[in-house]
């Protein structure tokens, strides 16, 4: 049985350096048509506070802080980021077992917990990047490892490549939730990101929910763009 999908399957990443620009950008924005992501240079310098603002105005939202720490301090952070009303959180599958595990008893018994995922391997690094930090398999060997062990830790999905969502797909089974960043369109430019894919192909591969930043954040007509890729999602659903 597969995921039955409500509300939008669209993350667009406010990828500001302040709060003012991210709400200003926001503010453009129709919950309806996307969900959003706070990641760790907003949050740095906005905070707990542009969060609750955020969620505030009926978005969805994914706090991307990447937690990797000790079990106790993960469970904490986890706690913390539900009361502020996060939609999603995350976790370094990298933190191993007990600390993923910590992380998913710390959301136990709340009303509406958050969904919990672990990161896999970074879209950012290739094969060369991986063997320089002691990993010598190729990086869907890599994640595909992970991907298992956040699914034996309680963990309800994973970030991952949309080139990998196959792959996790068949192995994790399709309950389990696929984020996937380093989305970008036919025409978009590549960016930092390494391991890309398109709207229409992430979803028929089997993603989840699409991270995009860049692409509607820097367009000309950011809506217009957001309008695309959910039409893409649709198509690539038909």
């Amino acid at each position: 049985m597969n995921v039955v999908h409500t509300g939008p399957r669209v993350i667009v990443a406010l990828d500001y350096a302040n709060s003012a620009e991210a709400l200003a950008f926001a503010q453009r924005l129709d919950p309806a048509r996307c969900r959003i992501k706070v990641g760790k240079e907003l949050f740095t310098v906005a905070g707990p506070t542009l969060v609750e603002q955020l969620v505030a105005r009926g978005f969805d939202l994914f706090l991307d802080l990447k937690y990797h720490d000790i079990p106790n301090t993960v469970a904490s952070a986890c706690r913390s980021a539900a009361k502020l009303g996060a939609w999603m959180i995350n976790v370094h599958a990298s933190g191993g077992r007990t600390m993923m595990m910590a992380a998913r008893e710390a959301l136990a018994g709340l009303k509406h917990p958050p969904k919990l995922i672990a990161v896999t391997v970074l879209t950012s690094l290739g094969a060369e990047d991986l063997r320089e930090t002691g990993h010598n398999e190729p990086p869907e060997v890599l994640v595909e490892r992970l991907a298992r062990l956040s699914a034996a830790s309680g963990m309800d999905g994973v970030v991952c490549s949309a080139q990998e969502a196959p792959l996790l797909r068949a192995a994790c089974g399709p309950q389990f939730c696929l984020v996937t960043p380093g989305i970008r369109l036919a025409d978009s430019a590549q960016d930092d990101q390494k391991r890309i894919v398109t709207p229409q192909a992430a979803i028929a591969g089997g993603a989840d929910y699409l991270v995009v930043g860049r692409p509607i954040t820097r367009a000309a007509d950011p809506l217009a763009v957001l309008d695309r890729i959910n039409a893409d999602i649709a198509a690539a659903q038909t």
